[in-house]
């Protein structure tokens, strides 16, 4: 049993002054604490206030990846109880910034990293890790890190992020959570120039090496953490699209930016039929942009308009594609096979006459290129809508396709947008607007707590559809009233447990689940998730 100062360096054991004078003297804490003891709320407070007196949020990232170094308890409760607040600082938009300079901010390892000289003993690596009990895994390869590119190893800072909204958002308890970087190298000359870059310094491992790196990564996860769920997060398109298929039907696996987002758009469309008032399965949808977020949210899409009546033909002729070369369509040289299912016949043109000629009701931005929504686009989809639905997802906030306040005005207030980072509510001709987020952390937290509850082989479709399904039912008239498409960001560990127990269903349904079904699943969920705010007991990992 730890005493004195070690329990005041471990982060999952210090509570810092919340130490009663009785757990201090048991402990040997006596003289390394002020007199005080203070309650959780006041150390949360006391947090906050030191936050807000930040100059800008870079700064406010690295005090809230201090803490969570030294007091993971607190760092739990501070994002649980300011979720709203605190999300958008240690996720997407700060986390884009803090990628750039994460060799320039780091300060205490959080993750594990893997390299091409670590070939052919992964596995034995791995066991370096000191916790046994892995129950979810996001790795990436740094390639491309939301709209920003190939950061490398700085990439680190997308499964740090993600993993710690695992456990504010569904209760996935912290020791279960395992950032991986595959740090195969990078190809951003700027990067390796850089001599405080901590990453494997050479061009990038490409083509069969590169997959041979991945196969023994997933291997070893099999071995050294048998019921370990794996999140491919930010890999580049193509090699997304590669892995995914290799694995989706043998492990425990999924690609955030291809599924994940997937469900989350779904939702925010499922959901802006309560306001155009239009059929879901009567919707022409076009995206710009044709990379693996798009293409995702476009399969996904596909079997929603079948399960709504349509055939698989009139599914894919609902959903058109726009890509840098113009309209997607039969016949044109190089594309890729996740594109060619999406080729309709038709004539090329540029993006603008595409739009006069499908006349989409839906307009979803995967591009990463801020400002292609422009005024003439948004015009144009208002002219043939009467509530033109926009949807700029692309990630941090500085790439968004167009902003709130753009949609908002160009369209004389009768957009139904959303957005992938969050934007501050918009007040237009007395009418005060508050977008919601399209967050893939809506879907990703409540799929891996499903998966740890059922213990399941394999994530499905059909998980996905009925995680879906779950969060657009969450969605209120308040919440429509205000003009957002999703729950406020406060109701997200609710939410994550109703995806848990939709998708937890659905593996016992189609035996999947590797355990028995709990008498009350509803209760085992409950029951196992880690809540930062509640009284200390055993049960809670305390």
């Amino acid at each position: 049993m730890k005493k004195g100062i070690e329990v005041l360096r471990d982060k999952t054991l210090n509570r810092s002054v919340e130490f009663t004078h009785e757990e201090r003297e048991a402990l040997g804490l006596q003289g390394l604490l002020p007199h005080l003891v203070a309650t959780q709320q006041h150390q949360v407070d006391r947090v906050m206030e030191i936050l807000r007196r930040k100059e800008n949020d870079i700064e406010r990232y690295i005090l809230l990846n201090s803490m969570q170094d030294r007091n993971e308890r607190l760092f739990y409760a501070v994002v649980v109880e300011h979720i709203e607040e605190i999300m958008p600082l240690i996720y997407t938009p700060t986390v884009g910034q803090a990628c750039r300079e994460f060799s320039h901010i780091f300060r205490q390892t959080k993750g594990f990293y893997i390299t091409p000289e670590d070939k052919g003993r992964i596995a034995k690596i791995l066991g370096n890790w000191p916790e046994q009990d892995v129950r979810v895994i996001v790795v990436t390869d740094g390639q491309r890190i939301l709209g920003l590119g190939d950061l490398g190893a700085n990439g680190m800072g997308i499964p740090i992020g993600k993993l710690a909204l695992y456990t504010a958002s569904a209760g996935i308890r912290p020791h279960q959570c395992l950032p991986v970087m595959l740090d195969v190298g990078t190809n951003n000359q700027e990067l390796r120039d850089d001599v405080l870059y901590l990453g494997y310094p050479k061009p990038r491992l490409e083509g069969e090496p590169y997959m041979e790196l991945v196969d023994e990564f997933v291997q070893a996860v099999q071995q050294k953490f048998p019921k370990a769920l794996i999140q491919f997060e930010d890999f580049l398109t193509p090699n997304a699209y590669t892995i995914l298929d290799r694995y989706r039907d043998k492990v425990l696996c999924f690609n955030d930016d291809i599924q994940g987002t997937a469900a989350v758009a779904l939702a925010g469309v499922y959901a802006s039929t309560r306001i155009t008032g239009m059929e879901f399965k009567d919707l022409r949808i076009m995206f710009l942009g044709a990379g693996s977020a798009a293409t995702g949210i476009a399969d996904l899409m596909v079997s929603a308009l079948q399960e709504a009546g349509l055939s698989e033909e009139e599914a894919y002729r609902r959903l058109w594609f726009v890509d840098s070369k113009g309209l997607i369509v039969e016949g044109r040289d190089r594309l890729k096979a996740y594109n060619l299912r999406y080729a309709h016949k038709h004539a090329p043109m540029p993006f603008m006459e595409a739009l006069d000629a499908i006349q989409p009701n839906v307009l979803i931005g995967a591009t990463g290129s801020p400002g292609t929504f422009n005024k003439a686009v948004i015009e144009k989809m208002s002219a043939m809508n009467e509530r033109p639905v926009i949807f700029a997802l692309s990630n941090p906030t500085s790439r968004a396709e167009c902003t709130a306040e753009e949609a908002y005005i160009w369209s004389d207030g009768r957009a139904v947008f959303t957005s992938g980072s969050p934007f501050d509510k918009v007040t237009y001709k007395g009418t005060e607007f508050r977008p919601g987020q399209g967050n893939n952390a809506y879907i990703f937290p409540g799929i891996g707590l499903g998966a740890i509850i059922a213990n399941t082989r394999i994530i499905t479709d059909a998980m996905f559809l009925i995680a879906t399904r779950t969060l657009s039912q969450c969605v209120q008239e308040k919440d429509i009233t205000r003009g957002s498409l999703y729950p406020r960001l406060t109701e997200i560990r609710k939410l994550s447990k109703a995806v848990a127990v939709a998708v937890a269903e659905e593996a016992f349904r189609s035996g999947l689940a590797r355990v028995e079904r709990p008498a009350d699943l509803e209760q085992a969920v409950a029951e196992y998730m880690y809540d930062p705010l509640a009284a200390l007991d055993p049960g809670n990992g305390a």
